[in-house]
């Protein structure tokens, strides 16, 4: 479940970290379910005049009004989306995104290459396995503390080739909790 989690915490970091600009949202509540990144940002970008974008999206991102032109496409795309992105979400989603987002800040460097890695390695998988490893994520999330520790725990007793026959037959190692 170590590796299933880094890859769905890296879905729902990766989202959050477009969202550095923007200001401290209220405290946080429960994060909002992971959904794919509408099928245009995967487009070609081009480059965005500064205009182009609504004053909500301007205010957001302020720092990046004088230096806009000089910034790739692919980066002024990925900033006005997640903007839009960050605009459209509600004040309990803004508070999830910035507390995944402060986790993510708090990594060591390696760490997030791994979950970066984790993230790629998720993106490679067919898209039902795909629903799959989001809908037992969202089952251990759901669990109680005291039987999300339990599998953890058994899951840290495992030998490396208890682990893998686990895995083979369906069960899924535990999520690593990031450090807060």
């Amino acid at each position: 479940m170590i590796r299933i989690l880094l890859i769905c915490a890296s879905i729902t970091l990766s989202a959050a970290a477009s969202f550095a600009q923007a200001p401290a949202p209220a405290p946080p509540s429960s994060p909002p379910p992971y959904s794919p990144p509408p099928a245009e940002a995967a487009a070609p970008a081009s480059p965005r005049a500064w205009n182009s974008l609504s004053p909500d999206q301007q205010r957001l991102l302020q720092n990046y009004q004088g230096k806009w032109n000089s910034l790739p496409a692919e980066r002024q795309q990925a900033l006005a989306t997640g903007s839009q992105r960050w605009i459209s979400m509600s004040p309990q989603q803004r508070a999830g995104a910035q507390q995944r987002f402060n986790q993510w800040r708090a990594m060591p460097p390696e760490q997030r290459q791994l979950v970066r890695q984790r993230f790629q390695e998720f993106k490679t998988l067919p898209p039902e396995r795909q629903r799959e490893v989001r809908e037992s994520f969202n089952r251990f999330r759901q669990m109680p503390p005291e039987r999300r520790m339990q599998l953890r725990q058994q899951w840290r007793q495992m030998t490396p080739e208890q682990r893998h026959r686990a895995v083979g037959q369906g069960m899924r190692p535990p999520p690593h909790r990031v450090p807060h």
